[in-house]
């Protein structure tokens, strides 16, 4: 799941999902245990701008695990 880096094109499939599954997000979510946020639309801008501009940088991809983890926990609530 956790990689070095992402490319662009990663990013944006993990975007169009996001788009494509608009209608489950809630307002908010619990991401861990301790990563709570109270706005998850504001979040999940603020994830993707962070993982557009540091995509190469392998010391910045927090903002893509978090995006990964949102959207595994998206994916559980629809089973």
């Amino acid at each position: 799941m956790k990689k070095s880096s992402y490319t662009k094109e990663e990013i944006d499939e993990l975007k169009a999902w996001f788009d494509a599954h608009d209608d489950i997000i809630p307002e908010s979510m619990y991401i861990e245990e301790s990563t709570y946020s109270p706005n998850l639309r504001d979040t999940l801008l603020t994830l993707f701008e962070q993982s557009y501009i540091y995509s190469t940088n392998p010391r910045m991809q927090g903002c893509v695990v978090l995006l990964l983890k949102i959207k595994k926990k998206l994916e559980e609530k629809m089973l």
